[in-house]
């Protein structure tokens, strides 16, 4: 991995706080470690481009399966959050400007990567007075100019601060997927997301779907760090009733002891239980399972989303 800071360097911003224990891992939660030429090859391609990617910035722990399959998850906007979720491994702080030539070494790395679906997300950026909506849209356009065959799916901050104009210049842009990740149930938005509002985020959500009813609209949640079995469904019921089409449940995993603690493991069998209920809830795709990730099997699972879209459309 890129960063090998101890996490009080890596993270100033969360010295102060108490240390959490950071419990062993069941078995279904422990993967390989990265290696292999696919892995290299990836990582080459990365590095050549001056580019970050949340697979290394926010530990994913499948990364090591990604790479080797050559699919990354680009992270625009450098490797500083101006935010400071106490779940989040990105480092918080005073970003450099945005980088105008960005856009365009994203999209070579899509074409040179051969990919056929790309996961594009970003850093929050309180401190640009769009958000990176423009940004945004740049990297879109740039990646559907250099590979036309590639569907994107971006997942975006919240623009919580932002003129709602922003949002709808992401949404001109016409990704194919639009993802925003409300992360928690709404009683833990002060201790895990307290620079975000849970129902700004879920109108973010929304919002897009009145822009643009043809464009996908995902979101997901970790579970994990508190919440219990009635606040995921009630998660679940305020999606749908944003209209969104994909629903992603993962495990939290503590990146470091000055992290939210995990309060605890939920088991496969818990996982699947969520998926048949969001399932029943109306989501034309779920993926809930220990590993799942926002931009996990993403591009497998979009082409099943449009599948599932067609088939329900007749």
């Amino acid at each position: 991995m890129r960063d090998l800071k101890l996490p009080d360097q890596r993270h100033p911003e969360k010295a102060h706080r108490p240390d959490n224990a950071q419990p062993k891992k069941p078995a279904w939660i422990r993967v390989k470690a990265p290696g292999g030429a696919g892995y290299n090859q990836t990582r080459e391609i990365i590095r050549e481009n001056r580019l970050s990617t949340v697979c290394e910035e926010a530990g994913c722990p499948n990364v090591g399966e990604c790479w080797s399959q050559g699919h990354a998850t680009m992270m625009i906007m450098g490797e500083i959050c101006t935010r400071g979720c106490t779940f989040c491994n990105v480092a918080t702080g005073k970003p450099q400007a945005l980088d105008a030539f960005e856009p365009g070494r994203v999209a070579h790395a899509v074409a040179t990567l051969g990919l056929k679906h790309v996961v594009i997300t970003s850093v929050d950026r309180d401190d640009v007075a769009d958000g990176g909506a423009e940004h945004f849209a740049q990297t879109i356009r740039a990646v559907r100019h250099r590979a036309p065959e590639t569907t994107i799916e971006i997942l975006t901050p919240d623009f919580l601060r932002c003129d709602a104009s922003a949002l709808e210049v992401v949404v001109a842009a016409r990704p194919d997927v639009f993802n925003h990740n409300l992360e928690t149930v709404p009683g833990l938005y002060p201790t895990v997301r307290p620079g975000a509002r849970y129902f700004h985020s879920l109108r973010l959500l929304q919002r897009v779907k009145e822009l643009d009813p043809s464009i996908f609209t995902k979101s997901g949640i970790m579970v994990g760090l508190g919440e219990d079995r009635q606040g995921v469904l009630q998660v679940m019921d305020d999606m749908r009733s944003a209209d969104v089409d994909f629903l992603t449940i993962g495990q939290y995993l503590q990146p470091t002891p000055k992290h939210h603690a995990v309060e605890r493991f939920v088991t496969p069998e818990e996982f699947a239980s969520y998926e048949k209920s969001a399932y029943g809830k109306g989501f034309l795709m779920v993926s809930a399972t220990p590993l799942t990730r926002s931009s996990y099997h993403a591009g497998d699972d979009f082409a099943r989303l449009r599948d599932a879209r067609m088939a329900k459309l007749g």
